[in-house]
């Protein structure tokens, strides 16, 4: 599987904007994540490895949970990483 067939669109709700912002104890303690529609054929170790690579920044812990409209990846950055700074590279923000 190619590189930019893993993360295919960011996912965007009041929950996962709220799970993005706060302030900086809220955001490593519960927040400092953000949300992607990923390839349904793609291992969390892939989508860690290529979020990394394409956005520059450390990884702390992925989850996934696949529902109708696709595999969503849950990607909580390391501390020192800013959820925020990646959203807005991408557009969320």
């Amino acid at each position: 599987m190619k590189q930019s067939d893993v993360l295919i669109r960011p996912y965007v709700t009041e929950k996962s904007m709220n799970h993005m912002s706060g302030t900086p104890t809220q955001a490593y303690k519960d927040g400092n994540r953000i949300e992607f529609i990923v390839n349904r054929n793609a291992s969390k170790q892939q989508i860690k490895t290529v979020f990394e690579e394409r956005f520059e920044v450390k990884v702390d812990k992925v989850w996934v949970r696949i529902q109708k409209d696709g595999k969503h990846a849950i990607i909580k950055l390391a501390e020192g990483y800013s959820a925020e700074d990646v959203g807005s590279r991408v557009g969320v923000i």
